[in-house]
Parts: C-alpha cells; sequence; structure tokens
C-alpha cells in the first residue's frame, strides 16, 4: 500500500508534539465524550473513568489550546462552564472513531499475534538444558 499522498514534512517535530498531545488516552477520551455534545467538568470526570480533576483539567487546557476544544463560561451564580468541540476537533473526532472501529475489527488478528509472539518469546529465553553426565 502507497501512502505516497501524505506528505510528510521534513522536520517532524511538529507531528510529533501535536500527536503526543491529541493522541494521549485522556484527550482521546475526553474528544469522544464531547462528540456527544457539550459537556461541563464535573460530567467530563464522570464519563472519563479513571481521570483526576487536575489531568482533566490540563487535558483539557491543551485541547483548548490546539483548538480543538472551546470552553464557553456562563455567567450564572455559581458560574456553569461547557466544553464543547470546535470544527477541528468534530474533524479529529471522525478519525479517532475510525481507528477505534480498525481497532474493533482487528482485535482477533492483533491477540493471536500477541500470543504467538510471546510463545516465541518465552521458547527463545528458555534456559537450554545441560547435557547428562555420568559420575
Amino acid at each position: 500500500m502507497s501512502l505516497s499522498y501524505i506528505h510528510v514534512p521534513t522536520d517532524c517535530r511538529i507531528v510529533t508534539e501535536i500527536l503526543s498531545q491529541i493522541g494521549d488516552k485522556w484527550s482521546v477520551q475526553v474528544v469522544v465524550q464531547l462528540g456527544e455534545g457539550p459537556r461541563r467538568f464535573n460530567e467530563l470526570r464522570r464519563v472519563v473513568d479513571g481521570i483526576s480533576q487536575r489531568m482533566l483539567t490540563l487535558t483539557l487546557r491543551g485541547l483548548e489550546r490546539d483548538g480543538l476544544v472551546t470552553r464557553t463560561v456562563y455567567p450564572t451564580i455559581p458560574p456553569r462552564v461547557d466544553y464543547e468541540l470546535t470544527g477541528l476537533g468534530c474533524s479529529l473526532l471522525k478519525t479517532v472513531r475510525e481507528l477505534g472501529m480498525w481497532a474493533v475489527a482487528n482485535r482477533d488478528e492483533i491477540l493471536e499475534a500477541r500470543r504467538r509472539y510471546d510463545r516465541a518469546e518465552a521458547a527463545d529465553s528458555a534456559p537450554v538444558p545441560k547435557p547428562y553426565r555420568a559420575a
């Protein structure tokens, strides 16, 4: 399969930086949740399993900085803050969903490949028996 239609920049640092931000486990989960519509901070915290308040704050700030999420503050008491995907964030969501579908479709094949690899590794690292010597 040829990937000649993809232009790879000479300096991959930019691509690496962006992928490290959007590809971490928390960003992906937040993007998926926001794909269902705007959410408040505590709603996100409840639905993103295992994320701490601090990590959610950092993740949302990073996604907002990258233009993937908007933060809207409503002047109510107490203040209401909603997070929502931007157009750019929605385009990322499409890609994330496609990657998720690929993972589900290929799960069994990947698990079998892992089992074969692990068996081969175990066989390669098994101690070699010493020859028997009669006393």
